[in-house]
């Protein structure tokens, strides 16, 4: 897929969504801004402490794709689930998980969400309905699938948002998962996080029809392209994808059109785009900017009022951070806890 093709694509899925922003009052984007700002502000500074060798493991940020997990969070209701892959963090912030706790398990201290065993990758909050971010790939879309049955066998009203990125769309469990949440009619959403790249693959390369959001029609499954850096746009899209799922209609596909700035892991110096590309995106179409925009221009807020945002945000993170540090590690006891033998 050729740039120009990407963006078009892209103004398409924005203009789909394009009333969602007359229901989107102030207040909604203020707590939009605040939240997105403090996933982008998180991971700046997970980045600052993988350099300096707290962080140990793999460590892929999100900087960059903070629309899509707020605008999803503003749509879901009390008792609906997340899962998703590796690139985690935000979605853990996103659902309400103190930033301390999952600082603290980045750097492996007993604080943290998994007692400083997990990492990067394998965090989980019951309270928050947050099942973990997982490093096989593809993997949680089974474990969604199977979280969405639980749901119908209980009657209990839920929907599981199970995301993946465009690297996972290409895996055979996806599809048997699909098969599955058809047949049964399962309450669902797939979210797929198309990032343009899978790894350092791109799309183009990977992919024999671009276009993620059809992937289900096979199955029968309705899906649509989002534009994944408009938090209004996301929340109208989910909200229609929740409400679908929860009618008992079954599983519904969303493709959020997104990007990251960073490269895929912390190791990926990301040379295979260009820096145009990379300026492109985050000139153009950065999420939080748009929202910044939004409030500053449309709403009126002042300034000051933005600046006090910024400030409370890069505290609480300066705050999780020192915390993170100041924590003890695990007892090394904790190495036979939590474990089937």
């Amino acid at each position: 897929m050729t740039e120009d093709s990407a963006v078009v694509e892209r103004e398409k899925a924005a203009g789909a969504g394009a009333k969602s922003s007359e229901t989107f009052s102030k207040e909604d984007y203020r707590r939009a801004y605040e939240d997105m700002l403090l996933i982008r502000r998180f991971e700046e500074k997970a980045g600052q402490l993988y350099g300096m060798g707290l962080i140990g493991g793999f460590c892929h940020l999100y900087i960059g794709q903070e629309a899509v997990v707020v605008g999803a969070q503003m749509a879901m209701q009390e008792g609906d689930q997340v899962i998703t892959g590796y690139r985690d963090h935000g979605h853990m912030l996103a659902t309400g998980m103190e930033p301390k706790g999952v600082m603290a398990e980045l750097t492996g201290r007993s604080s943290g969400y998994s007692k400083g065993k997990g990492g990067s990758m394998h965090m989980f909050s019951v309270e928050k309905n947050f099942f973990g971010g997982h490093g096989i790939v593809g993997a949680q879309v089974s474990l969604g699938t199977g979280i969405a049955f639980s749901n119908r066998y209980r009657e209990n009203g839920a929907v599981c948002l199970t995301y993946f990125g465009d690297g996972a769309a290409n895996q055979g469990q996806v599809y048997e998962s699909f098969n599955m949440a058809k047949l049964w009619s399962l309450p669902v959403v797939y979210m797929i996080e198309n990032n343009k790249y899978g790894m350092g693959t791109s799309v183009a390369r990977a992919s024999s029809n671009t276009n993620l959001s059809q992937r289900g029609a096979s199955f029968e499954i309705p899906g649509e392209q989002v534009d994944g850096m408009a938090v209004e746009t996301v929340r109208a899209a989910v909200g229609r994808a929740l409400a679908h799922a929860r009618a008992g209609k079954g599983p519904y596909i969303l493709e959020m059109l997104t990007y990251r700035y960073r490269g895929h892991s912390m190791s990926d110096p990301a040379k295979y785009r260009t820096r145009d590309e990379v300026n492109e995106y985050r000139q153009k179409h950065d999420p939080i900017d748009h929202v910044r925009e939004i409030l500053l221009s449309k709403h009126k807020v002042p300034e000051d009022d933005i600046k006090a945002i910024d400030k409370r945000v890069r505290e609480e993170i300066n705050a999780a951070a020192e915390f993170a540090q100041s924590e003890p590690e695990p007892d090394p006891a904790e190495l036979w806890t939590d474990v089937v033998r």
